[in-house]
């Protein structure tokens, strides 16, 4: 069985930051004072479109559906007669070594699948974009033309856009990612509330969708509107609580990758990164239900027995306070914000390393989880909440049990997968949660681009070289599906939506990483020496502090 690194009971944040100005603006101006969804639905006068002009944006869905299918029809015919054309190369006159010759085909054979099969996977990303008001605001989730039942993945997903818009600023086009987060900025939630049916103060939506409505007393037009989600039309029903932790981060990587510092240092995104922090670090909030997190608060969005505060959330959480931390302006107002931001991560800091050292005897909660989940663990060595030996470890047992993590398709999403009576009584007999499937133990593609900038990281790139390989076998023959399933990722998902726009993204930001290495920086996240000073002087200035001395022998868990 395998272990998982797993962190003691933290705090879990959600971070959001609200928008005072319309971002379709060239230069930034900014409103007094937040503007609540219900303003900005009625500040989008300038977003009428004539009916003729609504009927050419909603054409946009089925000329994107048609190119989907016509990419996957042509695609068998591009690899045959390339196929052919070098067969009939190698049947000809040869000279030399046949062996020589055979290996040299077969590189060019590779080198075309490749090229093909990036340049397929920019079209289908393409063409699943979603336009607001003329510009580009995101990819729709999946874009499968033969799905009549699209559910809401026809929708613009926080979380799953992250990849397409690294792809993106990787590619360097930025226009896309800077309309996506300030747009997203506009439809979090600011007003308090009494209830539990309202989503809650700071919380960044699940998902938006565009959509075209009649102008209120005129017939004769049209206007589009953000429609935002906070969980009621996902499948497990459950507040997006990991949103804005990717947004902010998103917001990092777009200044780093761009150059372009003036979308962070507006005067009501710096508003909104300040309400983010008195939000995170406001006393208590560690209990509040967004943060205690239990079943389907994170990338596993359905009952699979995950107690307390995740690993994934904890370490994207670390990495957004320390994002946070870099673009918050200084200035004397933010004092005490900055204080209590270096305050909290040094205690994830502090039980992030501690924890792989710690005895089982000495570990007793209510809840022990041994199983590994992938993205907490690969995103724990990104944002080096563990230490570079501790990275080397994950990695290494990455590697020791291939066959169970990786198999036929990178990459399981968690090991071992709950069966049997387990299964029934904790996913409460979950159809799309059977064991070796979904998020109980299924394989996603889309994991490839987290793994690649792990092992980038800490300079290991074999380990993405030849999960890629495995990928770029079956990912567009199967159409690029949402996951696998069985324990060897031998089949599609009984469920999976086909042309995953997240699973396109995610191969081609690991390419595109792989020609450029340094590129990761706009996601790396190095050991903070300033946060490994204060920790060091605090451990020895209170010697209750110190950590106890583990056994020689270690365990990963």
């Amino acid at each position: 069985m395998i272990g998982i690194l797993k962190l003691r009971r933290l705090p879990n944040y959600i971070f959001t930051v609200p928008m005072a100005v319309s971002p379709s603006e060239a230069a930034p101006r900014v409103l007094p004072g937040p503007v609540p969804f219900q303003v900005f639905r009625n500040l989008r006068s300038a977003s009428r479109l004539s009916f003729k002009e609504s009927a050419q944006e909603t054409s946009r869905e089925d000329t994107s559906k048609r190119l989907v299918n016509d990419i996957a029809k042509d695609l068998d015919d591009q690899r045959f007669e390339a196929a052919q054309h070098l067969k009939r190369e190698k049947e000809g006159p040869r000279r030399g070594d046949e062996a020589a010759f055979d290996t040299a085909v077969g590189q060019t054979i590779s080198r075309m699948d490749a090229n093909s099969l990036e340049e397929e996977a920019w079209n289908l990303l393409r063409a699943s974009m979603v336009y607001y008001c003329g510009s580009p605001v995101g990819t729709i989730a999946a874009n499968d033309p033969s799905d009549s039942n699209m559910l809401n993945y026809d929708q613009v997903f926080i979380r799953d856009f992250v990849p397409s818009g690294i792809a993106f600023l990787l590619n360097g086009e930025y226009e896309i990612v800077r309309n996506f987060i300030l747009h997203t900025l506009q439809l979090q939630s600011w007003e308090k509330t009494i209830d539990c049916h309202s989503p809650g103060q700071g919380l960044m939506p699940a998902s938006f969708k565009v959509r075209v409505v009649p102008l209120d007393g005129d017939d004769s037009a049209t206007e589009e509107v953000l429609d935002p989600d906070f969980g009621e039309a996902a499948i497990g029903r459950v507040a997006p609580v990991d949103s804005g932790l990717w947004w902010i981060i998103l917001l990092r990587a777009y200044g780093k990758s761009s150059g372009d510092l003036s979308v962070q240092q507006r005067i009501d995104v710096q508003t909104g990164i300040k309400m983010i922090l008195k939000l995170c670090l406001a006393d208590g909030f560690d209990m509040f239900p967004t943060l205690l997190v239990t079943d389907g608060s994170c990338m596993i969005d359905r009952r699979m027995g995950i107690h307390g505060h995740p690993l994934e959330i904890q370490a994207l959480f670390y990495s957004a306070l320390l994002c946070a931390r870099e673009m918050l302006a200084p200035e004397e107002a933010s004092a005490d914000l900055t204080m209590a931001l270096n305050n909290r991560s040094n205690f994830s800091l502090a039980c992030g390393l501690d924890a792989p050292k710690r005895r089982l005897s000495y570990w007793k909660p209510a809840h022990m989880d041994f199983r590994f989940f992938s993205l907490g663990n690969l995103w724990a060595i990104v944002c080096s909440l563990v230490t570079t030996q501790q990275s080397h470890a994950i990695l290494d047992l990455i590697e020791a049990k291939w066959s169970d993590l990786v198999s036929n398709m990178p990459l399981k999403i968690c090991y071992p997968a709950l069966e049997g009576q387990e299964w029934s009584i904790i996913t409460g007999s979950d159809p799309k949660n059977t064991p070796w499937s979904y998020h109980n133990g299924g394989s996603w593609p889309t994991l490839l681009w987290q793994l690649t900038v792990a092992c980038l990281k800490i300079n290991r790139p074999e380990i993405a070289e030849n999960a890629i390989k495995i990928a770029e076998k079956r990912l567009a023959k199967d159409k690029w599906p949402e996951y696998y399933d069985t324990k060897g990722a031998r089949f599609i998902g009984k469920q999976a939506r086909l042309f995953q726009s997240w699973s396109i993204a995610g191969y081609l930001v690991t390419k595109l990483l792989m020609k450029n290495p340094s590129a990761a920086n706009i996601l790396v996240k190095v050991e903070d020496a300033e946060l490994l000073n204060v920790f060091s002087c605090a451990l020895n200035a209170n010697p209750r502090g110190k950590r106890r001395k583990g056994p020689k022998q270690s365990f990963i868990i």
